[in-house]
Parts: C-alpha cells; structure tokens; sequence
C-alpha cells in the first residue's frame, strides 16, 4: 500500500539561501508574527487588561482582512519561490504594520500614566522612542520578505497600507466604544469579572503595573521579620 505523500506545515516553513547570512536572519523575521501572538497570549493571561484584549481582537480582525483581500486579488508571488497562496498583500507587512501603528497611537493619545511615590512615568519622548522603535522593527521585517523574495515591493507596499490604515480605524472604534462606556460596562459583566479584566495600563505606566502592591507587601513582610527578630531577642 502506498504511503500518503507528505507536506509541510507552511506556517513555519521558510525557504532560504544558506549560505547567506542576512538571508538566515531575514528567515527568523519570518517568525515574528507568530512570536507576537505568542507574546499576545502572555500578556493577556498574566495582566488580564483588556487595551491588550482589544488590540490582539483588532490584530486577528486584520489578518481575517488579510485573508480575503488575497483571495479577492489573487496576486502570484515572485517566481522564485514556489510556496502555496497568494502574496497580495504580504500577511507580515500587514501584520506588524498594525502592530506598530496600533502601539505608536496607544502611547500617544491614549496611555497617559500619573506619577507615583515610587515610579517616574516614561515621558513622551521616552514614548516617542518607543514608538519609532516599534515602527523601524517594522520595516526591517517587511525589508526580509522583499529579500528572501517571498513578495515584490508592491506587495510588502500594499500591505502595510492596508495594516496601517486597519490599525487607524480599529483604533477610532475602541476609541468610541471608551467614550461610550461600552469598554467599562462590558468590564462590569459577571464574564469578564470572573476572568479578573482588568483596564489599569491606559493610566499606569507599563513599568508600574503592581509595582506599588509589591511595594507594601515588601514592607509587611520586613515590618513582619523585624516583629519576629523582636519577639526571639524577648525570649532570650
């Protein structure tokens, strides 16, 4: 009986020059979308905020987009590479596109941190840097798929277009779903109470999250062993 031929999964499958070095790099930024998702997932599951809620729901909503333009478009990828689908526009010019459009207009117009007794909050300058980071990681990724030849300049182009512009308008939506108080009533919901979400980081900076409940039960904890070392001294 003949075996079934097999494939390959061809979310992780990259196909480079070995030889060449920038190539190799260029085939790890392939990874990076999955490697957001995971950090996603991380961030949802230990913070529970729901800005972080909101921007992976907008990220998914994006790639879905993604999804059918290619479909609607049906353009070829370069010929060199003989991978499976269509490559207008590219899924990772989109997808940190929005990664970082969504994250530069967050730090900017939304997260908006006071200051405590034990944090200084990032200034906007520090948040400014952030944001330019964010947005030069970007372009290095879309740079890699122009040059392991998985997409055309118009295709990586056309792609960040649409990621920026999906962020812009995802943005507006959450936007008016705060100033409505949808955000806050949906967080009033027995579901999401269950669930501990939380909306902290939008006024905390996102060094300070819980760093001042650390800071008193630090202190409990040295006040509690002073008590200890007391009552031992007493006994003798």
């Amino acid at each position: 009986m003949d075996e079934p031929p097999l494939t390959s999964f061809s979310v992780t499958h990259i196909s480079y020059d070995a030889s060449d070095p920038i190539a190799y790099i260029c085939a790890w930024l392939a990874l990076v979308p999955q490697i957001l998702c995971v950090v996603y997932a991380t961030l949802i599951w230990s913070s529970r905020e729901v800005e972080i809620f909101l921007m992976f729901a907008g990220q998914m909503g994006c790639e879905v987009l993604n999804f059918l333009l290619k479909r609607m478009i049906k353009g070829e990828r370069p010929p060199r590479i003989k991978s499976k689908g269509y490559g207008m526009p590219s899924s990772h010019a989109q997808f940190v596109a929005f990664f970082s459009v969504y994250l530069t207009l967050f730090l900017l117009f939304r997260h908006k941190p006071h200051p405590s007794d034990t944090h200084t909050p990032t200034t906007l300058a520090e948040r400014l840097l952030l944001a330019a980071w964010s947005f030069v990681f970007a372009a290095t990724v879309c740079a890699s798929r122009v040059y392991l030849q998985y997409h055309t300049v118009n295709q990586v182009l056309v792609g960040s277009l649409v990621g920026a512009l999906t962020a812009v308008a995802w943005f507006g939506v959450t936007t008016m779903a705060r100033r409505k108080g949808w955000i806050q009533r949906a967080l009033e919901s027995r579901a999401l109470m269950m669930l501990r979400v939380r909306d902290l980081v939008v006024e905390e900076d996102l060094a300070e999250s819980g760093w001042e409940r650390w800071k008193n039960v630090s202190r409990r904890r040295q006040l509690d062993l002073r008590n200890q070392g007391s009552v031992k001294t007493k006994r003798r």
